[in-house]
């Protein structure tokens, strides 16, 4: 299939993303704009602590109007790797860091309109070292046992989507958590 580029135009730019406009002409030869959200990526952490708690946070969010529970994440700074940014990232929302990363997968967030690519990791033997938050983030840092976190996964408790998509993905490191 031929889908060519016709033109491609920036609308506007912050700090976290481009607004940018594509012209595309679809193999039917139609023609149509797109209004895309250019990001540079992303990762989010699922930090699991030898108690078996899962660490979360409580984050302000102004496109929900309120705070939501979700995993800590963060954007990947230019040409950063994503495991350096899930390191950094640990500390700076949960003050922990992680001496193990296990990288469970990765996806599109929301493709229809963003090019934001989110890198999954595990993170285990959790030990205090915090980093100073970012000025823009109000946390609260909140643990819940492993089988707790998966009732309310079934309860549909969770409005964030990388959180869904992480703890689907670990599932299975959580069995002997979750059985009996």
């Amino acid at each position: 299939m031929d889908f060519k580029l016709l033109d491609s135009r920036d609308m506007f730019e912050s700090r976290v993303f481009k607004l940018r406009r594509d012209h595309i002409r679809f193999p039917t030869g139609r023609e149509a704009y797109f209004d895309l959200l250019q990001h540079n990526g992303a990762v989010a952490i699922l930090p699991v602590d030898d108690e078996g708690r899962i660490w979360f946070v409580r984050q302000y969010r102004p496109a929900v109007g309120g705070m939501i529970l979700e995993i800590p994440a963060g954007t990947l700074e230019v040409g950063e790797e994503p495991e350096a940014c899930a390191a950094r990232e640990i500390r700076e929302e949960i003050g922990m860091a992680a001496d193990k990363l296990e990288f469970l997968g990765n996806f599109y967030l929301a493709p229809g309109y963003s090019t934001e690519y989110m890198h999954l990791y595990l993170a285990k033997d959790l030990r205090p070292d915090p980093l100073e938050q970012d000025i823009d983030e109000y946390i609260k840092v909140e643990q819940y046992p492993v089988a707790e976190v998966y009732a309310m996964l079934h309860r549909n408790d969770f409005d964030d989507a990388k959180t869904v998509a992480a703890l689907g993905l670990a599932r299975s490191h959580f069995v002997d958590h979750l059985e009996g």
